[in-house]
């Protein structure tokens, strides 16, 4: 018997593009819902609608249909697909929604029980409400440059699209949010956010600092900014992360280091008193730590219950046994790229399949199909594609 699915019964207009969009539906997709993902048509359809390791793992479990929006036939064909669609995602410059169609008002206009879901760089409105954003752009002006590593380096950005995909997520948490009131109310919603509010959504107690204390953050390095030890430091062969900031973690972290003097030296007995003298604690604990190498940490301290893990590269983490276990590399077979393995949701629901249930799609791979099954008739689909309001991917 085939496992169901918990949203199976959510159909979602998928509009979006570069990452944070595609971020939010992949939430969705992953966990059920019917992801109908609009292209925009091309001088010719790349090599199977994208290729890239990117592409293939972040839009997967989704089918593609080519509209044209510029196309009134494409604005009417769209439209028709949202009167039987639960959620409309996007993430395009603000006034972009307005000119092609998909603003809130058209759309519940035509569904009244219609959720959009939008996410754009600066917000909706104000200053900035038009211009585009991107996650650097996003990362700079949210603070979190000026909080990134240590003040011998100057502001440096994280490894990630951290505000796209925090972006992302936050929208997909709205959209379930207002499917559940949609429950009770009958009614749709739009609900939106904005790389910037949600990366300084991330900030959190760094931004609260701030909003409370007045307490403007500086630049931390690879510690803490106000508990330790808590950070990387250096080993005979590497680094490890260790977190040994308070009562019985500084007392175990002390004595397997072999330094339980440090315990009642005034310097670093308090938390208080750590913190004000964090540069001598830290060279004398990497003097202690240079005396065995990493892994042999890692396992020591985690003996005696002080947390303590590796600095990975990407490689070394799909090969940790604790990920492997985990299965967070999922296969899948793509038509044009073979068996692959994909990054699976990191989301676990008891009873549910993390499986991939199908590879991302060619771009225009399900037009004729999507279209049947939103009820247009051959007739229809024969007109459509002769006014090049609709494309097909060619097999």
């Amino acid at each position: 018997m085939k496992e169901s699915m918990p949203v199976t019964d959510i159909t979602v207009i998928d509009l979006t593009i570069a990452r944070a969009g595609p971020t939010a539906v992949r939430q969705l997709a992953d966990w059920g819902a019917n992801v109908v993902r609009i292209d925009a048509p091309s001088e010719g359809f790349e090599a199977d609608g994208g290729m890239s390791p990117d592409y293939l793992n972040l839009h997967r479990n989704k089918r593609s249909i080519v509209i044209d929006l510029k196309n009134p036939e494409g604005q009417t064909t769209f439209h028709r697909l949202v009167e039987s669609a639960d959620v409309v995602v996007e993430n395009m410059r603000s006034p972009v929604k307005y000119k092609l169609g998909f603003d809130f008002e058209t759309l519940s206009s035509v569904n009244p029980q219609i959720i959009l879901g939008s996410i754009s760089g600066f917000g909706q409105d104000g200053p900035y409400g038009e211009r585009g954003g991107v996650d650097q752009i996003a990362q700079g002006m949210g603070g979190l440059l000026s909080i990134t590593v240590d003040t011998n380096h100057g502001p440096v950005r994280a490894g990630v699209a951290i505000s796209d995909i925090t972006a992302g997520l936050q929208l997909a948490i709205g959209i379930l949010t207002a499917l559940h009131e949609r429950e009770r109310t009958g009614k749709g919603r739009w609900v939106h956010t904005s790389l910037l509010e949600s990366m300084i959504g991330m900030l959190d107690f760094q931004a609260a600092r701030w909003t409370i204390a007045g307490d403007n953050p500086p630049q931390a390095g690879y510690d803490h900014p106000t508990l330790g030890p808590l950070g990387m430091y250096k080993t005979a062969d590497g680094f490890v992360n260790i977190a040994a900031s308070g009562g019985r973690l500084w007392e175990a972290f002390c004595r397997e280091l072999g330094v339980p003097q440090w315990l009642e030296d005034p310097r670093f007995a308090t938390s208080s008193a750590r913190r004000d003298n964090k540069k001598e604690l830290n060279r004398l604990i990497e003097q202690e730590l240079f005396k065995d190498t990493g892994n042999n940490w890692v396992h020591r301290l985690n003996g005696v219950g002080v947390p303590c893990g590796p600095v990975n590269t990407v490689a070394e983490t799909f090969s940790d046994p604790q990920v492997q276990h985990l299965a967070m590399a999922t296969p899948v077979t793509h038509r044009s790229a073979g068996d692959i393995d994909v990054v699976r949701n990191a989301t676990n629901i008891e009873g549910v399949s993390s499986e991939i249930r199908m590879p991302s799609p060619i771009k225009g791979q399900h037009s004729k199909e999507v279209l049947i099954e939103f009820g247009f008739s051959e007739d229809e689909i024969a007109d459509l594609t002769k006014s090049k309001a609709v494309e097909f991917n060619p097999e």
